[in-house]
């Protein structure tokens, strides 16, 4: 007899297809946009990145919950996925700096899963048929009700998020370095902060709906613009009038993911919706510039659309080596580049760091 408890569950995706498991977490019904990570580790950042907030997130590396969880490793101050899909859940975990289990973690932080899925076989599903809406319920199991409850789920194509996961009210987060950064919160992740602080930047972290003359107050030697969830587009129609004074002050300027696509917005450059999207600590990315590979971190479900970038505006700095995809800029009216995956790296490799270390010397050479 199984120690743990064995509730049934289901997931149903908006084309028909449904998938038996077991319910972890928490009971009860969740939807949201279906995705899927190929990290192996670091399932705790993923579930607290705000970038994922509205989605359902697939794992595809089998095992997960087996280190636990730890306070630390938190991206934000919640779990902002809306769901988990894994192949095999670990109740129990072997990590002696763990505050507490996986089932522990999702249970406080009410977030609803399924286990026992064939994992494999619905990426490829997915990545064929492309990004989806699903539910999962361990409470609801009538199949038919599901399959249309994920039909009638909100599409993320349209969607703003950003005002919904990023702080209240501006914070400031003094570094030792004596240089002032104007950092805006549309999902921004701590170590994306911890970075910054840590080369120097006392940052006054804005919200991402901040008004005009709250942001000249601070008077910032440089301007950063964080990842965050939804669509680029209508994050955009409030948020480019930021971005618009930044590129006015002539000061460096620095974007990853949706602040990347917000400065491609503002030149005109198109920014679509992805087929599939990219999540994952593995993806390779060649700086063009230098001609090295970097082993990336990503995270997103819209893109900068190739052949929109006019070349009087911006250079391309970094293509995706898995679909030739564009994954940074360089701007050619005003001191800036951007990213469209995580030099922060949490979970991932490190190889893109010097990113934060180009913003601090673009700073330093315009104060002098």
């Amino acid at each position: 007899m199984s120690l743990y408890p064995r509730k049934k569950a289901i997931l149903a995706l908006s084309d028909g297809t449904v998938v038996h498991g077991w319910a972890v977490g928490h009971e009860g019904i969740t939807g949201g946009e279906l995705c899927f990570n190929t990290s192996m580790t670091g399932y705790q950042e993923i579930f607290t990145d705000p970038s994922y907030h509205g989605q359902l997130m697939m794992m595809t590396y089998p095992h997960i919950g087996n280190y636990g969880t730890m306070a630390r490793d938190d991206e934000a101050r919640k779990v902002m996925v809306a769901g988990i899909i894994t192949r095999a859940f670990s109740w129990e975990f072997s990590n002696p700096m763990a505050d507490r289990s996986l089932q522990e973690y999702l249970e406080d932080n009410e977030v609803v899963g399924i286990s026992g899925v064939d994992t494999r076989k619905l990426v490829r599903h997915i990545r064929e048929k492309g990004v989806m809406n699903a539910v999962i319920s361990s409470t609801e199991l009538d199949e038919d009700k599901l399959v249309q409850m994920a039909k009638d789920w909100e599409d993320m194509a349209g969607l703003e998020l950003a005002s919904k996961v990023c702080r209240e009210e501006a914070q400031t987060v003094h570094g030792e370095g004596g240089l002032k950064v104007a950092a805006f919160d549309y999902g921004i992740k701590q170590n994306i902060i911890n970075n910054l602080r840590d080369r120097g930047c006392t940052l006054r972290v804005f919200p991402a709906k901040t008004s005009l003359e709250e942001v000249k107050e601070w008077n910032a030697d440089g301007y950063f613009f964080s990842n965050g969830p939804g669509d680029p587009n209508a994050t955009a129609e409030y948020a480019l009038e930021i971005v618009e004074y930044a590129k006015s002050t002539g000061k460096p300027m620095f974007g990853i993911c949706l602040g990347h696509q917000l400065m491609a917005l503002s030149e005109g450059i198109e920014v679509g919706k992805m087929f599939v999207g990219h999540r994952g600590a593995n993806h390779p990315v060649k700086n063009l510039d230098t001609g090295l590979v970097e082993i990336s971190t990503q995270n997103h479900g819209f893109g900068v659309v190739e052949g929109s970038v006019d070349e009087k505006v911006a250079q391309v700095t970094h293509i995706n080596l898995n679909d030739g995809t564009i994954e940074g800029l360089k701007f050619k009216n005003f001191p800036g580049f951007s990213v469209q995956y995580h030099p922060e790296a949490s979970p991932g490799p490190h190889d893109s760091a010097y990113l934060f270390d180009q913003f601090i010397d673009l700073i330093k050479k315009h104060k002098a």
